[in-house]
């Protein structure tokens, strides 16, 4: 009896993990099925949609949702987020030129480096994005705009030199080593190694 009972107990188990599984299965198909409708949604879209590059400019893309305030405002605010996109990315890129500059150079520690990168940043961000544009727009088949939004890197690239050249020679401490170690070519190297442009997308 006590056997039947195991029996039976076991079946039940298995009969709950088997249904378990297969409501997992359904879980996955339904899974797939919005991955088609999202290859779908983006299957005539450009290229700079999912990869935004652009040759001898630095790119982001920008998106909104068309809704009952009509087009244009959605153009603007997808604008205004490819310019947050982009002023992110030169974040980034600043922040890694000046350490790699500092380091290379001796010039400073780090608590120096990342003043340095805070202020060139900020410096960066008003002057560059005042001067992006956009350079494409699509439309998705579910209404979202897309607009990819470029800054020339040759502006960047002066920008950034005059920025970091600016907060060292403001430094007193730092300004005499700029002046000792021939700080200028090594600036340039490092501003053309992280600003040298991408490649046009095919």
């Amino acid at each position: 009896m006590k056997r039947t009972i195991l029996i039976l107990g076991i079946l039940t188990i298995s009969s709950m993990m088997i249904i378990g599984c297969g409501g997992a299965i359904k879980e996955t198909k339904g899974t797939k099925v919005q991955e088609k409708g999202l290859v779908k949604e983006f299957d005539k879209a450009p290229g700079w949609v999912l990869n935004p590059s652009v040759e001898k400019d630095l790119a982001a893309v920008g998106s909104a949702k068309v809704g009952k305030v009509g087009m244009q405002f959605a153009r603007t605010e997808a604008l205004a987020n490819g310019r947050d996109e982009l002023a992110r990315i030169m974040s980034v890129k600043v922040s890694n030129m000046v350490k790699n500059f500092a380091q290379v150079t001796g010039l400073g520690d780090s608590q120096a480096a990342d003043k340095v990168s805070s202020q060139v940043s900020k410096q960066v961000a008003s002057e560059v994005l005042s001067g992006s544009r956009q350079k494409d727009m699509w439309i998705s088949p579910s209404g979202d705009v897309y607009i990819l939004v470029v800054v020339d890197t040759s502006l960047i690239k002066q920008v950034v030199k005059d920025s970091v050249q600016s907060s060292y020679k403001n430094d007193e401490a730092l300004s005499q080593q700029w002046q000792a170690k021939n700080a200028q070519d090594e600036l340039n190297k490092e501003v053309d190694k992280e600003f040298g442009g991408v490649k046009e997308q095919k």
